[in-house]
């Protein structure tokens, strides 16, 4: 008999699955149960072999059925102040506490007892089961096992991500690229500061330009209601510079974003903001010669835009027997990395909201986990008939 959810959760809970961490023994923990059940399990290393995606299958090996796509890791729990263990499972008053409950333990939790409970089932179409790393720090991990699957001639029909929406469905999110400027100017003793060039005041300059894009962006660029933030969003988040009071700083780093709505190019976007930089720095180089400030590309993921009619959106209603409107999330997922690298639809469905993640004491209603098993027992439903 398949361990309960609550079981598992508590399993899942327990190994302290940080980013760029082992998520080693959470997978042979999960294989445990899979593999006796007779599902087939296939791993996609990371290169230094410390962590791992998992790929699992079970029901035939043909065309078509359904991804269950979660991540095994979570955000630190450095600095919080938690009122009971982060990695020990803890309920109270309808509740599950621990670390990734919400993000994303509690779905993954109920896609393994999903799975197994569909390995008992005579499916037509096939369950598959996605479990990546690395997806907390820029969807880093799920790409190596993207690009395998790719190359494979067999297609699911389609990818459901488990984030937290409420177990209401999110056709969208946001694209993010991540960036840093690298602001050069010359040192010099603080007491002759004006025949220096101060790389924090270059980098000043730079984040008001960031901000006056921003408000364009905000005023005149392309909207998309449905989200709560319905414009591309540029937002500078750490600023390094200088090493003492008295030294004019000859170097400054800015690490910033965009996240861009569907209708928004991010390179179009960087391209002014290319235009900003040389603008700021080209009146100093008479004197400066060395005067920079370049644009680095640290990472990035595609968006999500999965149309509100399409055929899956309908199937998943149905499966949830719902007619609240569809949302899209502001967070961004590995969601638009499955639609571009194997072209199928892809949703975002799972219990919680995001709302209780990343901070102490995250918590999961029991009811949304249970809503979720019944939603993911439909779809089992929905394979093991024909002509699905």
């Amino acid at each position: 008999m398949a361990p309960e959810i609550s079981e598992i959760l508590s399993r899942l809970i327990g190994f302290p699955t940080i980013s760029r961490q082992s998520n080693l023994e959470l997978l042979d923990y999960v294989e445990s149960l899979l593999v006796p059940a007779g599902i087939t399990v296939r791993r996609f290393s990371h290169a230094d072999g410390s962590r791992a995606n998992l790929w699992a299958t079970v029901g035939p090996e043909i065309d078509g059925g359904i991804i269950l796509s979660g991540h095994s890791d979570v955000v630190p729990v450095a600095g919080q102040g938690w009122s009971s263990d982060p990695f020990v499972l803890r309920q109270d008053e309808g509740r599950w506490y621990g670390r990734g409950a919400v993000d994303m333990k509690g779905f993954v939790a109920a896609a393994i007892h999903a799975m197994l409970n569909a390995a008992g089932r005579n499916l037509q179409k096939p369950l598959h089961l996605a479990l990546s790393y690395d997806e907390e720090v820029g969807c880093l991990g799920v790409r190596g096992m993207i690009e395998s699957l790719a190359q494979e001639p067999l297609r699911p029909a389609l990818c459901l991500i488990g984030e937290p929406t409420g177990m209401r469905i999110a056709t969208g999110h946001k694209g993010k690229t991540a960036l840093r400027a690298c602001c050069q100017g010359q040192e010099g003793h603080s007491a002759l500061a004006p025949k220096a060039l101060n790389a924090l005041h270059l980098g000043a300059a730079f984040l008001q330009r960031l901000q006056i894009r921003q408000e364009e962006l905000a005023s005149n660029g392309a909207q998309d209601p449905a989200y709560a933030i319905p414009y591309t969003t540029i937002h500078a988040g750490i600023m390094r510079g200088g090493e003492a009071l008295n030294i004019v700083p000859g170097s400054c780093e800015i690490d910033f974003e965009i996240r861009h709505i569907a209708a928004d190019d991010p390179s179009a976007i960087l391209s002014n903001l290319l235009r900003d930089a040389e603008t700021i720095v080209a009146p100093h180089r008479d004197r400066f010669a060395g005067a920079a400030i370049r644009i680095e590309t640290l990472s990035g993921y595609p968006g999500l835009d999965t149309p509100e009619d399409s055929p899956t959106v309908r199937l998943v209603a149905s499966l949830l027997d719902t007619n609240l409107p569809t949302i899209k999330v502001a967070y961004g997922t590995e969601g638009g990395l499955f639609a571009e690298g194997l072209d199928i639809p892809v949703l975002i469905c799972g219990p919680g909201e995001m709302t209780q993640g990343h901070k102490p004491d995250e918590y999961v209603e029991i009811s949304q986990i249970e809503k979720c098993e019944r939603f993911l027992e439909r779809i089992v439903d929905v394979l093991g008939r024909r002509h699905t």
